[in-house]
C-alpha cells in the first residue's frame, strides 16, 4: 500500500478536495479556518485549545502545567517546535506514548494543522484519558500568532510545511 505518512497526506488532500475547501489554501486564513472546521467535523470528540489559551495557561504556575506532545514526524520534529514538547509519532500507541505521564496530568497535542494531533487525542480519550486536548490550529497556527518555537539547538525560525501544499498556511517569516 505504500508509506503510511503518504497514505495519511493523499487521504487528507482527497477529504478536502471532496469538500472544496482546498481552494480557501489561496488565503493564509481561510485555509487554516477550512482545516481547523474540518478537524472538528471528523473529531467532534476532541477539545481544542486556541494558542491564546494555552500561551495563558503556560504562564500560569498556579495550574498543573500540560504535557505538550507533537504528534508529527521527527524530521518535523527537529526543524522546530514548541518550547518543551515532546515527539510521539502519530501512528504510536497510545500506551506507549503515555508511559510515564501521571494521569492526573493534562496532554495538549498538536501537530502541522490539528488532524492528526486530533486523531491521535480521539485515540486517548477512546482509551480513558480525558485530560487531553488539541492545540486548535496546532503548530502552523501558534507560529503564525508569532510565538516561541525551539529546536533541541535553541530558537527555531521555521515550522516544517509537512507537505508542500500546506507552505501556503504559513506566515512569509515562518516559512522554509
Amino acid at each position: 500500500m505504500g508509506h503510511p505518512s503518504r497514505f495519511r497526506s493523499w487521504t487528507l488532500a482527497v477529504a478536502m478536495a471532496r469538500t472544496g475547501w482546498a481552494l480557501a489554501f489561496r488565503r493564509r486564513a481561510q485555509g487554516l479556518a477550512a482545516i481547523k472546521a474540518l478537524v472538528r467535523l471528523k473529531f467532534p470528540a476532541v477539545p481544542q485549545l486556541s494558542p491564546a489559551e494555552l500561551a495563558l495557561w503556560l504562564r500560569d504556575s498556579s495550574r498543573p502545567q500540560p504535557v505538550l506532545l507533537d504528534v508529527r514526524n521527527r524530521t518535523e520534529y527537529e526543524m522546530g517546535h514548541l518550547p518543551g514538547a515532546r515527539h510521539c509519532g502519530p501512528g504510536d500507541s497510545v500506551p506507549s506514548i503515555l508511559a510515564g505521564v501521571g494521569a492526573d496530568l493534562p496532554v495538549v497535542v498538536y501537530c502541522s494543522v490539528g488532524y492528526r494531533s486530533s486523531a491521535l487525542a480521539a485515540r486517548m480519550i477512546k482509551a480513558g484519558r480525558h485530560q487531553v486536548a488539541n492545540l486548535d490550529g496546532s503548530i502552523f497556527q501558534w507560529a503564525n500568532e508569532g510565538r516561541a518555537l525551539e529546536t533541541n539547538n535553541g530558537a527555531a525560525p521555521r515550522v516544517h510545511p509537512y507537505h508542500p501544499w500546506f507552505q501556503p498556511l504559513l506566515v512569509t517569516e515562518r516559512k522554509i
